[in-house]
């Protein structure tokens, strides 16, 4: 099937393939829209059942990113990333670098930073090769680190705004809220549910290869890892 006939296909501007034979590398960069400006958005690394998968994950992910930042008043168009991952490839500081090589050769058409499976210390490897990243390590003033805590506060206002529209409640308070993978962003919501005064008693994740629920310590016990 071509990719013009892709259901997530939207008119995107562009889509790159990249491969690096050293590392291992695999990465899809889709650009969505540069009406805006630089197609901005994280890079995702994820072991995916499929290339038909990744593809997917992309074009849906990029055309977010246009709308987020349009809504958000951000002059920047909606990009997003994806690295295959996979036991063969660990992360590795080369990885990352090769990486922004390949985000380099876009010349500034995509602008990067971590999301799911990166980090704060991948990205600074990333801009070992590249200026087109964002979300490093914070210096100064300046904006930077991690996002995840300004993710779960975008998460929170959502539920509560959910909350109040279909409850007709001003608060979270004993109000019984699941929340899907406790990692970074999932930790930080948990917390700020628990300081809302969400019903918090019990946390559960994912664990195994067979599937199964198992008890987590309390957010407020807990660090990202």
């Amino acid at each position: 099937m071509s990719v013009f006939d892709h259901a997530e296909f939207d008119n995107h501007e562009s889509l790159h393939y990249f491969f690096d034979e050293k590392t291992g590398l695999r990465a899809i960069i889709a650009v969505h829209s540069t009406a805006l400006g630089p197609a901005a958005g994280g890079t995702r690394r994820w072991v995916y059942a499929s290339d038909a998968d990744a593809l997917t994950d992309v074009l849906r992910l990029s055309r977010g990113m246009t709308y987020k930042n349009a809504v958000a008043g951000l002059k920047f168009g909606g990009g997003k990333a994806v690295i295959l991952a996979s036991a063969d490839t660990p992360k590795s500081p080369e990885l990352f670098k090769a990486y922004g090589r390949c985000v380099n050769e876009l010349s500034g058409r995509y602008v990067t930073a971590e999301d799911v499976g990166c980090s704060v210390d991948d990205m600074r490897y990333v801009g070992e090769e590249t200026r087109y990243v964002s979300g490093l390590p914070q210096s100064g003033s300046d904006a930077g680190g991690d996002p995840s805590p300004w993710t779960a506060l975008g998460c929170i206002q959502g539920i509560e705004a959910a909350v109040h529209s279909r409850l007709g409640a001003d608060s979270l308070q004993g109000i019984r809220i699941a929340v899907q993978g406790v990692g970074h962003v999932g930790l930080h919501l948990c917390r700020l549910l628990h300081d809302a005064g969400a019903d918090d008693r019990r946390f559960v994740d994912m664990g195994g290869d067979d599937g199964r629920l198992i008890p987590l310590p309390h957010p407020r016990n807990r660090h990202p890892q």
